[in-house]
């Protein structure tokens, strides 16, 4: 890099001339926007991700017996054409093992592991898979997930890195919404326009329904659209809005649409078939939302029915025109008492953290020349991208609170017939129980993007998410029990087909051949390696050493984090709450997230970058690793909890102790040599130090 003192002020001035100089390119008026407009040609439309999901035939093979459901016809077919087989099964306590820490994060316990292996049968594997989407903890698990794409986190980034009041709730709300199995369709609903919904059906009792209501639950959903970072005191307060606004269309793009589409914020994108049109239509929609506020301090808002906050307002307006009457702000016995009686009259109201549409006359938005908030450019309508429609949707009038612009949006992106929204969501359904999606750039479905390994198996997930077919229309083999289901869009029944096919149980045994031909099994020949996650390898400590409190939902608590940690800071008070261990000892899932401060546990374990849209975790190998888990205050704790459990649970004898410590953690016996190794070990260590080595065991941070 080039010192400072190598450029003249002229040339500094002279480069910034150019740079900000208007370019042949940059729109000017409406023809401009037209004529970008008609740069979408046919053949951009002819993109794999862009066409109309049809549901394929599931094709025929020669080893039929192997099929259970569609899915493996359309895996073992491929498989075939090369001339080879899939893996032989997985033992069934690692199938069973497996199939616990995947769906709930938890291993299964030594009465379950007895349970299934006196008979592993497919009718019994069925019946687990079964069990375990039932579970509250498959939310907790699952919701995860939901949290690392939609950028969740707890405070605003940026210097202060204020708190987010009440934004825990979006997190409880994304639990529940995956255990009622809430329709995927409603679900996309509630978190675009939840405060829209008002002239559509409720989801099915039983599919999201109930809770603190629908209407609450569905304002809480709004929650996504304010998950991103914020800056409480910006240089440019214009530029951050349109910072703000960007956020949200790049999040909504990339975690519904699988599309790119913040890459036109300054021009067209350089390699789809976006452009910089498309991305002011996006703006355009979310513009009418407001950041709710008193000055840098972010405000919460209510949550009920629109009849609810109505009533709750007019108290508040009241209770404020009797506070003005209180000579120098007091008020008297008479005036408390009026107040008490407004408050009895109608209850405070649940608070939720998102944006809302304040204004009652709808902003106009503007393209903005190279992206820039002080360089308005021609007005821009709201709308789509082009690539995606034939003609643009008419949004209608705004309605008495809202622009209903977001609703218009969220049903385009529900529709059955969008070709995008069920293969995203039906791909990150497999990258999660895999490790890598059919496509493996979830978030990127463009020409940039990957292209699907199995795009026939892709096509028929999504067309079975939207619209599920009977056992009897399923080609090969014996069907296995469905769930219940509704109408469709149920993750639980895409679960269900996953988990319950032969591809997913198959072993990892390497086969030299097929390994040297596919060394990244692209081709689903065997099962994947994947590690687990920060949250689950943290959460089968605590349950393995029999400390895991099962308490849901409700404020975040706080991790221990070393004082060393905590050291740097001039008030670390403020920054970290008192370690309480009986409430530390819950899921990972509902620890405090702090942009500006990582627990350092979660932080070297790959937890994901909270300040964008995560795709898919980093699964790195580095140091500080090992000696975490090895030396860190969390496992060191939760080894001695667990020697204490093996001492009260096999008493004395070390055989015993060795037996039970790799059932309770491993799901399985140890062998001869391992019985003899830790035997020895025993001989000059301590029980602690065992339960600390069987922590850092490979196989502990895998699920087989």
């Amino acid at each position: 890099m080039y010192s400072c003192r190598w450029f003249t002020w002229a040339m500094i001035f002279t480069c910034a001339g150019y740079l900000c100089r208007a370019h042949a390119d940059d729109a000017k008026d409406a023809k401009d926007l037209a004529r970008r407009d008609a740069r979408i040609k046919p053949a951009d439309r002819r993109h794999w991700s862009y066409l109309p999901v049809k549901r394929p035939a599931p094709p025929k093979v020669k080893d039929s017996k192997w099929v259970r459901n569609p899915i493996d016809a359309f895996v073992l077919a491929r498989l075939e054409m090369k001339g080879w087989k899939p893996a032989p099964p997985a033992e069934p306590h690692a199938w069973l093992r497996r199939v616990h820490l995947d769906v709930t994060g938890l291993p299964p316990t030594i009465a379950e592991q007895d349970a299934f292996l006196k008979n592993p049968t497919p009718a019994a594997m069925d019946a687990v898979v079964k069990d375990l989407l039932s579970r509250p903890t498959y939310g907790e698990r699952w919701g995860r997930h939901w949290l690392d794409v939609v950028r969740y986190a707890e405070t605003a980034g940026y210097e202060r890195d204020a708190i987010k009041p009440s934004v825990w709730r979006y997190r409880d709300y994304v639990i529940k919404a995956v255990n009622d199995d809430k329709p995927y369709d409603r679900f996309l609903l509630e978190q675009l326009a939840g405060d829209e919904l008002d002239s559509l059906p409720s989801p099915p009792r039983g599919r999201g329904a109930g809770g603190e209501g629908d209407a609450a639950q569905s304002l809480v959903a709004l929650g996504f659209n304010r998950l991103g970072p914020w800056d409480d005191e910006p240089a440019d307060p214009k530029e951050d809005r349109f910072d703000q606004l960007d956020d949200i269309v790049n999040a909504t793009s990339l975690v519904f649409m699988g599309t790119t589409l913040a890459c036109a914020r300054c021009h067209d994108h350089k390699f789809e078939a976006l452009t910089q049109h498309d991305y002011y239509r996006m703006v355009a929609i979310f513009n009418p939302l407001d950041r709710p506020r008193n000055g840098r301090q972010e405000r919460d808002l209510p949550v009920g029915t629109r009849a609810q906050i109505d009533r709750y307002i007019e108290r508040e307006r009241q209770i404020g025109a009797l506070l003005q009457k209180a000579p120098k702000g007091k008020p008297t016995p008479e005036l408390q008492a009026q107040i008490a009686r407004l408050r009895a009259k109608t209850p405070d109201l649940p608070r939720g953290y998102f944006l809302h549409e304040p204004a009652t006359k709808t902003p106009e938005t503007h393209l903005l020349i190279r992206g820039k908030a002080t360089r308005p450019g021609p007005k821009v309508l709201p709308g789509m991208p082009t690539v995606l429609v034939a003609k643009q949707p008419t949004f209608p009038p705004p309605g008495k609170y809202t622009s209903l612009r977001r609703l218009t949006l969220a049903k385009w992106l529900a529709s059955p017939e969008h070709p995008l929204t069920a293969r995203v969501m039906a791909n990150r359904i497999w990258h999660y129980h895999f490790g890598v999606g059919i496509v493996r750039t979830p978030n990127d479905f463009g020409v940039m993007g990957q292209p699907p390994t199995h795009p026939e198996l892709l096509d028929w997930l999504a067309a079975e998410f939207v619209a599920p077919t009977s056992p009897e229309r399923q080609r090969g083999g014996s069907s296995p029990p469905t769930l219940e289901r509704g109408a469709g869009w149920s993750m639980k029944h895409l679960h269900y087909l996953i988990l319950t096919s032969n591809t997913y149980r198959m072993s990892k045994r390497w086969h030299a051949d097929q390994g040297k031909a596919d060394p990244e099994n692209k081709l689903l020949w065997r099962f994947p390696y994947k590690r687990l996650e920060v949250e689950a390898i943290r959460d089968s400590a605590l349950f393995v050493s029999g400390q895991l409190n099962t308490k849901m939902y409700g404020p975040s608590m706080y991790p221990e984090v070393p004082k060393e940690a905590l050291a740097g800071s001039s008030d670390p008070d403020r920054i970290w709450k008192k370690f309480d261990e009986k409430e530390a000892s819950r899921r990972t899932v509902y620890a405090f997230i702090k942009r500006s401060f990582v627990v350092p546990l979660l932080e070297t374990l790959d937890l994901c970058d909270t300040t964008r849209p995560n795709d898919q975790r980093l699964t790195t190998t580095v140091a500080p690793q090992a000696l975490t888990l090895f030396n860190g205050t969390f496992v060191n704790r939760q080894a001695k909890h667990f020697a204490a459990r093996l001492r009260k649970e096999a008493g004395a004898d070390p055989d015993r102790q060795i037996e039970r410590a790799y059932r309770l953690a491993l799901c399985r016996p140890p062998t001869a040599s391992e019985r003899a190794v830790l035997r020895d070990f025993l001989g000059r260590q301590s029980l602690e130090q065992m339960c600390r080595v069987v922590f850092n065991l490979n196989e502990f941070a895998y699920a087989d």
